[in-house]
């Protein structure tokens, strides 16, 4: 029986077009080409050594050889990740990167002795469309190349390369001062052959285009490392040739091991992707918030009534849903699924999040753009129309639909942030109508989205189950953190959703009850709802108890500083797709919130807070309400 790896064993290495998952044993396991949504050529990492891997690794001499790299890191402020193996004869240096540029994308692994003399291998086993399909493997001069449909693999090595049983293998032994290099290269099988790669003049190319990136990051606090590391993640995640961006480069890794909650994250949502841009301006970055707004506005193109909550990464609007029966799952977790049938969902969260994005672009100094002015008020009138519709909600849930809170808080957070627009200058609106329709749907979620025997917002109208999704209460402005509603709420989810070390699941599925997501099972506690308790805590004043939480947020992460969706607490273990953006947006904009309140609790500054437009005439009475920071 195969054994996977822990998901927290990868490492990700990425050209912005595409990603490749490294394993620490050496081995890449999965890797789309030539972009992130295309079949994989690698797919050991949801099935089994026959769909697909490239190991480069020492060989094994015996018992007590290590079987996985004896320490691995990223090279500076780069994707450039290094691993290395301490042998009985001797010690190792792999390094693994993708050039990003023009070309077909290109896989580099440069090994290199350190000491002694290592016996190593490489071998590589291309497996096209997801791992069902043998390719065809042949010499074209000193080149090998791997060829199925229209597409082919280009493997120059510094070693001897071996052809056979649907395997290109390499042994050779590299000592102290000899590097020894392999360059995997995509192009089309009925074009031009891809020219050679100097693998160490693309290493320094690439280590220059990271570390250039890397140094415009303006957040300058006490987390700076790992807020770098997740800004590479995020830009690696970013569709360079159309500003779209993946939610993750992986498929199906499940959020409960043994279930079904196995879904393909290689789609451009619109909330993550809106979430993401608003944590890369906090940090300063205004080029891939401009790239991803001419992405929105190619996707949406000429029919804003159809907004769809998540696109291709180049805008189409098809990505059909269907099941690889041939690909066992992740630790036995099938279905493998590709596509996503929640593109047809109706999500009104959604629009919160892009207009707090543009809201957000706004204020960064991005400049405007006319064209996405005319989407937003094109957008804003199917909301006005359509805000009192039931939908499926955040969780994107697969059965009838439901009147969310979070996603009646998120319609208001929309139109709140046009209005704010408008009255910038920076948007031409009916103000009035607005205002009108603020004030209704935030006296509708008061009434019907709150439980006043408990005292706490509920997950829908006439439920009496939580969300940790109503942490965005405070953080979207919609009542002020000292409001007794967002108090009762917040105690609530501390209550019942969190777990003894203080992370948060999105609701109730323990005990054998089936969450609003119609799955049973104990899933892990969800990473982005941990860091949502985080800025909750924070913008209530709680600031130790918010700085403690983030630092067992951060303790989470791989050795590489990676997090994917989950957490199983019991196992000890991260879940779901790898690594995640919601994780890496959360924790960019967790670490610039507790800098900033910090920094003005230290100074006693008063901390910037949002006029609240009240509703009510208890409203009326409360003077503020905390910043957006979602």
């Amino acid at each position: 029986m195969k054994h996977f790896p822990l998901i927290e064993q990868y490492g990700l290495i990425g050209d912005m077009r595409t990603a490749a998952h490294v394993c620490d044993n050496g081995s890449i396991d999965w890797l789309c080409l030539p972009r992130f949504d295309s079949d994989a050529f690698f797919a050991r990492l949801v099935g089994e050594e026959e769909h697909g891997a490239w190991r480069l690794a020492p060989v094994s001499a015996g018992e007590g050889e290590p079987g996985t790299a004896t320490e691995r890191r990223y090279v500076g402020d780069s994707a450039v990740l290094e691993s290395v193996w301490e042998t009985r004869t001797g010690t190792v240096r792999v390094t693994d990167f993708m050039p990003p540029g023009g070309g077909g994308p290109r896989v580099v692994r440069i090994v290199e002795g350190v000491a002694g003399q290592v016996p190593m291998v490489s071998a590589m086993r291309p497996r096209p469309g997801y791992g069902s399909v043998t390719a065809w493997i042949h010499r074209v001069g000193e080149r090998v190349v791997a060829e199925a449909g229209a597409a082919a693999l280009w493997i120059d090595a510094d070693a001897e390369q071996a052809v056979g049983d649907g395997a290109i293998v390499s042994v050779f032994t590299v000592g102290a001062g000899q590097s020894v290099a392999f360059v995997l290269s995509w192009a089309s099988s009925h074009g031009r052959s891809p020219g050679y790669t100097d693998p160490q003049g693309a290493l320094v190319a690439t280590l220059g285009f990271w570390e250039e990136w890397a140094g415009r990051c303006t957040y300058d606090g006490p987390y700076r490392d790992a807020v770098v590391r997740s800004l590479i993640t995020l830009k690696q995640l970013i569709y360079a040739p159309s500003g779209g961006m993946v939610a993750a480069p992986s498929s199906s890794l499940p959020e409960a091991i043994g279930l079904t909650m196995n879904y393909d994250y290689r789609y451009g949502w619109l909330r993550d992707s809106a979430t993401v841009v608003a944590a890369l301006l906090e940090a300063g970055y205004r080029e891939e918030a401009e790239a991803w707004r001419r992405w929105l506005l190619r996707s949406v193109a000429g029919d804003p009534d159809r907004l769809q909550i998540l696109y291709s990464i180049t805008g189409e609007r098809e990505v059909p849903e269907r099941v690889l029966d041939w690909l066992p799952g992740y630790e036995g977790s099938a279905p493998v699924r590709i596509g996503n049938a929640a593109a047809k969902q109706l999500q009104l969260d959604v629009y919160g999040d892009v207009f707090e994005a543009l809201y957000l672009a706004y204020e960064r100094g991005v400049p405007r753009c006319e064209d996405t002015a005319v989407l937003h008020q094109q957008l804003v009138q199917y909301l006005i129309k359509n805000w009192q519709e039931p939908d499926e909600g955040i969780w994107e849930i697969r059965g009838q639909r439901r009147h969310f809170v979070h996603s009646k808080v998120m319609a208001w957070a929309a139109v709140d942030r046009t209005i704010r627009l408008a009255e910038a200058g920076a948007l031409d609106v009916d103000l009035f109508e607005l205002v009108e329709v603020r004030e209704a749907i935030h006296r509708e979620v008061c009434v019907k989205g709150f439980d006043p025997v408990r005292n706490t917002f509920t997950q829908s109208y006439g439920s009496q189950e939580l969300d940790a999704a109503l942490l965005l209460i405070p953080l979207m402005g919609f009542l002020p953190p000292d409001d007794p509603r967002v108090i009762g709420t917040v105690e609530a989810v501390q209550q019942e959703l969190t777990s003894p070390q203080g992370l948060v699941y999105r609701y109730v599925t323990a005990d054998g009850r089936t969450g609003v997501s119609g799955f049973a099972g104990h899933e892990g506690t969800f990473l982005l709802c941990s860091f949502w308790l985080v800025d909750t805590l924070a913008v209530s004043g709680r600031l130790d108890e918010a700085h403690a939480l983030f630092e067992r947020l951060l303790a989470l992460r791989n050795g590489l500083g990676l997090l994917a969706e989950e957490y199983d607490r019991e196992a000890g273990r991260q879940l779901g797709n790898f690594p995640q953006a919601f994780s890496h947006k959360a924790l960019v904009r967790s670490a610039v919130l507790l800098h900033r309140l910090s920094a003005s609790t230290a100074s006693s500054l008063p901390v910037p807070v949002m006029p609240h437009p009240a509703s009510s005439p208890e409203q009326d009475a409360r003077a503020l309400a905390a910043a957006p920071l979602v």
